[in-house]
């Protein structure tokens, strides 16, 4: 689906003064809806930038890193509130659990011992451990939020340790190869963009190092195009169960902590950043390293992403990461989401469901249960309202809820001694055919 010619106009112009006015080589944005890249944005000489440009993604590779993770607890071979000992033992913080240190919930400290690692190579774990013992805990686990690279290189050191995998091998086969991202690798791979410091007062580039963060890697090493990153998003916003179940994906989106506890405009789920634009939540992540920066921002009930690069460390005004989440929110606002058609039901439901819909009462306040004739669910709602609860078959006359405050909870029919459903039991809360019978 294509942006309309006034939207598309929108964006560009928001990308090309994004540009001139923070001073970046250059500069594009991706639109990604339903699944495809349908808009490219793009501006600057430094070079002239396109979708199958390279630039370097920085910390949105901790996103991957973070679905590998979750792949391996869907499998079994590791649970989020392990703590690290279990797996990779002997780094003097092994109390924290694989939970905090995604969730930026450790209190471990940013970066490893020694220099720098943005702009020195990094060895290889050995290496990186070696300088790892208490002294690197901050604070007391989920005191604060505090962003930590060394936790991912510790949680990719971790997934090493349980799958006899490199990571940078695991990464490839389990995500990059499946998802068809051919342009996103460990080093850069022409056509890629160098990256810059630009001078404050006269306005001339510095290239910066491309260095190898070794151990580090699942923390910010990857280098990728607006075509491979629109994949991801796309993958964020939909993912292919085949490589996670969407209820995962759904799970690593709720917040683990709060990085603005006062304004709860954002947080941090499971390896996701969460954004809080008026009455919307986005997910993704934002990338820096020497010479780049890098924006990844998903609506996921809509299906709809913006993903982006700079080639200069930070934009001289604004943030990159705001200028995706400004740009989505335009595309939103002025491409809402389509209703989706109605459509009859080819056969009404089973009596033992369809008898349970109509109306029911708790308490003075009605509830409507509708089949759902696709999958086989109860939906309740308000009277002509937008359904509000969802209930999955589970046993004879026992529901699971699926949604909602009911989420995890049972609804239970209750019949009289001639088999009729009379009641509702909906976690304890008994529903009536009438607002006058008692519960």
């Amino acid at each position: 689906m294509s942006l309309p010619p006034e939207t598309a106009r929108r964006v560009d112009a928001r990308v090309a003064r994004a540009q001139s006015e923070g001073r970046a080589p250059s500069l594009v944005l991706g639109v990604v809806r339903d699944g495809e890249l349908t808009h490219v944005a793009a501006a600057g000489e430094r070079p002239r930038p396109d979708a199958d440009r390279q630039y370097r993604l920085g910390s949105i590779t901790k996103t991957m890193t973070a679905v590998l993770i979750m792949q391996q607890r869907d499998a079994g071979a590791l649970a989020l509130d392990d703590p690290l000992e279990r797996h990779l033992p002997g780094t003097g913080v092994g109390q924290l659990t694989l939970r905090q240190l995604l969730g930026h919930a450790s209190g471990l400290q940013r970066e490893p011992a020694g220099p720098w690692w943005e702009r020195v190579d990094v060895g290889d774990l050995a290496a990186v451990l070696a300088g790892v013992d208490g002294r690197k805990i901050a604070y007391p686990p989920h005191r604060v939020y505090h962003y930590s690279n060394l936790a991912y290189g510790l949680l990719g050191g971790a997934l090493e340790a349980v799958t006899g995998t490199p990571w940078r091998d695991l990464l490839r086969a389990r995500l990059l190869e499946p998802l068809g991202m051919t342009r996103t690798t460990y080093d850069p791979v022409e056509p890629f963009a160098r990256g810059y410091v630009v001078h404050p007062w006269h306005d001339t580039l510095r290239e910066e190092p491309r260095t190898d963060t070794g151990a580090m890697a699942p923390a910010g090493q990857l280098w990728s195009t607006v075509t491979d990153l629109g994949r991801w998003a796309a993958f964020l916003a939909d993912p292919d169960s085949a490589l996670l179940h969407p209820d995962t994906l759904t799970e690593m989106c709720a917040t683990v902590t709060m990085s603005d506890p006062q304004g709860w405009t954002s947080g941090h789920g499971l390896g996701l950043e969460l954004y809080r634009v008026g009455e919307r939540v986005h997910v993704g992540h934002g990338g820096s390293m020497p010479g780049y920066v890098a924006a990844l921002a998903v609506h996921r009930p809509a299906r709809t992403a913006v993903v982006g690069f700079a080639n200069s460390y930070g934009l001289r005004v604004g943030h990159l990461g705001a200028l995706a989440r400004e740009v989505l929110t335009t595309v939103l606002d002025e491409l809402p989401e389509p209703a989706a058609p109605w459509l009859p039901a080819d056969a009404p439901p089973p009596a033992d469901v369809a008898e349970l819909t109509g109306r029911w009462w708790w308490m003075g306040g009605e509830f409507e249960f509708r089949a759902d004739p696709a999958t086989g669910d109860l939906w309740a709602s308000p009277p002509a309202g937008e359904p509000v609860l969802r209930f999955t078959p589970q046993d004879p006359d026992r529901w699971r809820g699926r949604s909602g405050e009911q989420d995890g909870e049972l609804l239970t029919v209750v019949r009289d001694d001639a088999g009729r459903p009379v009641a509702l039991d909906m976690g304890t809360f008994l529903l009536t055919r009438t607002p006058d019978e008692e519960p």
